[in-house]
């Protein structure tokens, strides 16, 4: 599974990947997490507000910081 930190680094996509990376530890899954900072390659996913949230290039959510019980539902779907 990768999951991926749509955003410029702002304290919101940092709290965003934070809360990403504990709710797969929680979860006891294996997934890639990547930070994409770059503006093209955010526009691309066709998100106008960061932070944003893809799992496996899909995205799941835009403009908000999900809590650890919303992210680890989104993982949990896609098992």
């Amino acid at each position: 599974m990768k999951i991926e930190i749509l955003g410029t680094g702002c304290p919101k996509c940092q709290q965003l990947s934070s809360n990403v990376e504990r709710a797969v530890e929680e979860l006891k899954i294996q997934a890639e997490i990547v930070e994409v900072t770059d503006l093209n390659e955010i526009m691309n996913y066709g998100i106008m507000m960061t932070p944003g949230l893809a799992i496996d290039g899909q995205v799941k959510s835009a403009g908000k910081v999900l809590t650890g019980e919303e992210i680890k539902k989104l993982l949990t779907e896609e098992l």
